[in-house]
């Protein structure tokens, strides 16, 4: 089985890495953002980004944190992005191998796509987008206790202003202030719906 998975994810990054960078259009509740995706450069990434949306897996996923300069006291790495995450009754593909931003030049600038991750070749579904320079999400920060770094993969060409407005969405309390969870204060109190993403051919 592995080995069959093996194959049809070469098949994938082969048609993707060979074609042009392919676009996307993100339809939200707040208006439409429209990603240019690196497959030239992150193609595993890509083509595991492509094949949830063409499953329609980012069907009514949200933006379900923000990560702001004041919700993060607990992190002394900081960042800046918004995380997207699918419904529980998505089905998962196989975790990717991890593409470091050492290797594929790819640096989390505002607007990146990056895979979001536990440890290192762990990404499934969910993504975030930066805003404004993010080097700790690079390889080589400890943000990541491994110092792997996260996979960038693409980035926002149009609709940043949505980006930043969710970002700015108000977040749930921390619910024990002296024992602060990794995430805890950054989660989004009305998580916002993608009701689709498409590929813009």
């Amino acid at each position: 089985m592995k080995k069959i998975f093996l194959a049809v994810m070469g098949l994938m990054v082969a048609t993707v890495a060979n074609a042009q960078n392919p676009k996307v259009k993100m339809i939200t509740e707040k208006g439409e953002i429209i990603a240019e995706l690196y497959a030239d450069k992150a193609p595993i990434s890509v083509a595991n980004f492509l094949r949830y949306v063409d499953a329609k897996g980012y069907d009514n996923a949200t933006f379900f944190r923000a990560v702001r300069m004041d919700n993060q006291i607990q992190n002394k790495i900081k960042i800046e992005v918004v995380q997207i995450g699918v419904d529980d009754s998505v089905e998962h593909f196989d975790p990717i191998p991890l593409e470091r931003t050492r290797d594929t030049g790819i640096n989390h600038v505002d607007g990146t796509l990056s895979m979001a991750r536990g440890g290192a070749d762990t990404a499934t579904a969910s993504f975030s987008i930066a805003i404004n320079e993010n080097p700790n999400l690079d390889f080589g920060s400890m943000r990541a206790s491994d110092g792997q770094g996260f996979a960038a993969f693409g980035r926002v060409i149009s609709g940043m202003e949505i980006v930043r407005e969710i970002q700015l969405a108000e977040t749930v309390p921390p619910a024990d202030p002296d024992n602060l969870e990794f995430t805890a204060g950054q989660m989004i109190v009305n998580p916002v719906v993608i009701h689709t993403i498409e590929r813009l051919e």
